[in-house]
């Protein structure tokens, strides 16, 4: 990968989308801290260019006062103090400083860019769906918090989910251009081999996806402090009293705590099983080196991401495991992207 940087002629360029993927990717993880430590609703108001820390008492009270008239502080945080307070208002703060440091970024590099001609030919419409994916994860961002300042102190699991979902959207097409970029100008056929393993990664893409979606479900609904055994949920394979609460089974597995743990279970065996097909086709199919090496790299995520969601949920979702847990799912998912990338494009060096 560094040779495909050093050798490009738009490596300024690809600097530039490899510098937002990484942003973005710190931005998912501290948005994970953000929701692990309850922190999400401690600032009640939104700017699109942002404001400052505060900087001293009387800005930390106004800040804590606006606070105190939300739902959480009402319902699950009444006599909170200030001290307390300002451990969960940073990590919001934090989260919320590097959407903005990412919009600074992708609007005064794109304009360098744009005056020392380093644009590849093509690329100023991928910019612009860039453009439009940013800027409405931060209006989701707000439409999420938003939830939960009315009457309930929890935001909307919907909305939590469409929130995350879209920043692995928007980091999906940064590193699809960034891959884009590097191999500009390498020219080689699909085998029949790459066309084969290529449908299968694309069903194991598509249910990862499902997955992360409820990843986000189990996280709104607190699902996780649910039923901290494997692999049984506690006595059962199936708790049909606490999941079959109404008669719609659709709701079950979308609102009910323990249906969505229950389908975030059988996903994660669902995506193991694939693996260990994609794993057997690999040593089968005729694949490059760097297609065999991403297989790879999806076994070891692969494995690590069950272990650690095993272990979040034995621990009852402790912050440090549940980061983890979040994290390889997303090296996961940009693994995945780099094979489908390998197997689907016609223009990639051996």
């Amino acid at each position: 990968m560094y040779n495909l940087f050093k050798q490009s002629p738009y490596k300024y360029f690809a600097i530039w989308l490899l510098s937002g993927a990484f942003l973005i990717y710190v931005m998912v993880v501290v948005g994970s801290i953000t929701r692990l430590t309850h922190s999400g609703l401690s600032i009640t108001d939104w700017s699109v260019m942002g404001s400052l820390p505060p900087m001293s008492e009387e800005s930390w009270m106004q800040h804590f006062q606006k606070y105190q008239e939300s739902p959480e502080y009402k319902i699950k945080n009444d006599g909170m103090s200030l001290e307390e307070f300002k451990d969960i208002f940073w990590w919001e703060y934090i989260h919320r400083f590097i959407g903005r440091l990412i919009g600074v970024i992708f609007i005064g590099g794109l304009l360098i860019l744009h005056f020392k001609k380093q644009i590849p030919n093509g690329f100023y419409g991928k910019v612009w769906v860039l453009f439009f994916l940013g800027a409405l994860q931060a209006v989701i961002g707000w439409w999420m918090v938003k939830s939960g300042l009315i009457d309930k102190p929890a935001v909307s699991h919907y909305r939590l989910a469409i929130h995350l979902l879209n920043a692995f959207l928007v980091f999906g097409f940064t590193f699809w251009y960034l891959l884009d970029v590097l191999y500009y100008s390498h020219i080689l056929e699909v085998t029949k081999d790459e066309k084969r393993m290529f449908k299968w990664v694309l069903v194991f893409f598509i249910i990862l996806i499902i997955q992360i979606k409820y990843g986000a479900f189990v996280a709104g609904l607190k699902a996780g402090m649910f039923y901290n055994t494997w692999p049984k949920m506690g006595a059962e394979w199936f708790p049909s009293d606490t999941i079959l609460i109404y008669d719609n089974w659709i709701k079950n597995i979308l609102d009910v705590p323990a249906g969505v743990q229950f389908v975030h279970r059988i996903l994660a065996v669902i995506i193991v099983m694939l693996t260990l097909m994609i794993w057997y086709l690999s040593s089968k199919y005729h694949l490059k080196t760097n297609q065999q090496r991403a297989v790879s790299w999806i076994i070891y995520f692969v494995t690590m991401q069950f272990m650690l969601g095993i272990f979040t949920l034995l621990y009852q979702v402790p912050v440090v495991l549940g980061v983890l847990h979040q994290t390889v799912a997303f090296f996961l998912y940009a693994t995945v992207i780099y094979l489908i990338f390998l197997l689907r494009r016609k223009n990639i060096k051996a």
